[in-house]
């Protein structure tokens, strides 16, 4: 069976393509910007050298001297040099062109020998051009060519009229240059760009790795121990670091598990514990049915034999009868029938069906009641179960003429019903768990004497009514205490448990 990847190969995975995307993108959305910002810079640049060989050639037309003894003028030496600067510096020539359309062309001897910069306009182009120049317009524009790209730079040429003082278009100047020699001005650029780019996304992405084990790690040792605890192993537990929602879940998970491993070992206990009930009278009825078929108990004495097999089946009953009860108990569906009725009266019944265990130990029994009737609303079955339940365990474990006690009180809305016995008590590290199922506070005293059910069948009782059972501390003995809400009595039934049940 192929298995997927980790959580934390997972994580990684999607934190690095997000950081990729977002290098990826941040990287062009820049380069596109800086790109954008040198070609307009680029651009506003060789309009001013355009603009500046305006100027100069508006100067031509004065310099009647030089021109009339045969002379370069100083102007046109300037704009010689101008023009050497240009390529130089932009790798670009300049034309000037007159209103009649005849043009001057400067470039130095390197300019001409650089056939990518071999792309004069036509005729039509200049014409077009001086249209929209003698409109005052400024051009800025990208032309194809057959060797590539042209980026062009197109100024009106003007001079002041003496007779009008307004300025005159004399013609335009043009500075072009090839793209690609803008263009290789910022690739170096975008080289350095994308250096920095995989620097960040690579540092990025060492410190993401080392986040995203710090985030995984206490999970993925939550499920070694979650699969170490699926083969059995309850001693399993996760490490509580990381975040504080780490924390808190593993502390949750290792709680869990602690219940887990406590239930367990109850349930250890529990089969042991019944396996060892059910296998004495299984044993005993067994054998002794054995003995009278084939003879080897006397047929007078059948009859004795005959009441310790009836004894034992009863000992059956009462065990498949307790874990019965608790399994009806642990049913959600399970409704009780509410009513109200004299708790005191339905102990004193509980006492009348246990006199001949109270007089075969010698017991003293003391009912301690505040008043002659005390009513509470409850399931009259369930809370007479509770206080069988009690009293059996204080008839079990207070030895020969011992006392128990019986205390009924109201406070309020509250009835308090108590059970104390002067027998051999409970440990203080047994108490924490005498509600737990299938616990046996006993298991070192008195072995064989229950299955460490009907406490935790009391806890669910109570439970379901929405109230509480608890073991009282004292010296000598054991108490318990239960809680019921107090009910009204009903006309007629003062002395009836069982009155008004739904």
């Amino acid at each position: 069976m192929r298995k997927g990847l980790s959580l934390f190969g997972r994580l990684l995975t999607v934190f690095l393509a997000v950081i990729l995307c977002s290098v990826s993108v941040l990287f062009f959305v820049t380069y596109i910007n800086i790109r954008d910002n040198y070609v307009q810079n680029r651009m506003n640049a060789l309009k001013g050298q355009a603009r500046d060989m305006a100027y100069l050639a508006s100067r031509l037309n004065s310099d009647t001297l030089s021109r009339a003894l045969g002379r370069t003028s100083t102007t046109e030496q300037y704009m010689k040099w101008k023009a050497d600067r240009v390529y130089k510096e932009y790798n670009a020539y300049i034309i000037v062109v007159e209103r009649s359309g005849a043009q001057r062309t400067y470039y130095n001897e390197s300019t001409l020998a650089d056939e990518s910069l071999q792309y004069l306009p036509s005729q039509e182009e200049i014409a077009s051009y001086l249209t929209r120049v003698m409109q005052g317009e400024e051009i800025v524009l990208q032309t194809a060519s057959a060797r590539g790209p042209l980026f062009t730079v197109i100024v009106p040429w003007t001079q002041e009229n003496i007779l009008t003082n307004q300025q005159t278009v004399l013609g335009l100047v043009m500075i072009q240059t090839a793209a690609q020699t803008v263009h290789a001005a910022y690739r170096g650029l975008a080289w350095q760009m994308a250096v920095v780019a995989v620097g960040m996304f690579l540092i990025t992405a060492l410190i993401v790795f080392f986040l995203t084990r710090q985030l995984t790690r206490p999970l993925t040792a939550m499920a070694d121990a979650a699969g170490s605890m699926a083969r059995g192993d309850f001693a399993a537990r996760a490490p509580e670091g990381g975040s504080r929602e780490i924390k808190e879940l593993a502390g949750a998970f290792n709680q869990m598990a602690a219940q887990l491993s406590t239930l367990e070992q109850s349930r250890r206990e529990f089969v042991a514990n019944v396996s060892h009930e059910l296998r004495s009278p299984i044993t005993s009825i067994q054998g002794f049915a054995q003995g009278m078929l084939d003879g080897t108990i006397p047929q007078e004495n059948h009859e004795q034999y005959l009441q310790v097999v009836v004894d034992e089946t009863h000992r059956l009953s009462k065990l498949i009868n307790n874990l019965l009860n608790l399994s009806r108990m642990e049913s959600e569906d399970t409704s009780l029938a509410y009513s109200d009725f004299d708790v005191n009266e339905l102990a004193r019944r509980v006492i009348i069906s246990r006199v001949a265990q109270l007089e075969e130990k010698n017991l003293e029994l003391d009912a301690d009641f505040e008043e002659d009737a005390c009513f509470v609303h409850a399931d009259s079955d369930q809370i007479q179960q509770v206080i069988i339940n009690l009293l059996d365990n204080a008839i079990k474990y207070t030895p020969e003429n011992g006392k128990i006690t019986l205390r009924s009180r109201q406070e309020k809305d509250i009835v308090y019903f108590r059970v104390k016995d002067n027998g051999i008590g409970i440990l203080p590290e047994d108490s924490l768990h005498i509600f737990d199922r299938f616990y046996k506070a006993d298991k070192a005293h008195t072995v064989g004497k229950g299955t460490g059910l009907g406490l935790a069948i009391c806890k669910r009782i109570m439970e379901k009514h929405g109230q509480s059972i608890r073991l009282i501390s004292g010296e000598g003995g054991a108490e318990f205490e239960i809680t019921l809400a107090a009910g009204k009595p009903a006309a007629g039934n003062n002395h009836n448990p069982g009155a008004g049940k739904d």
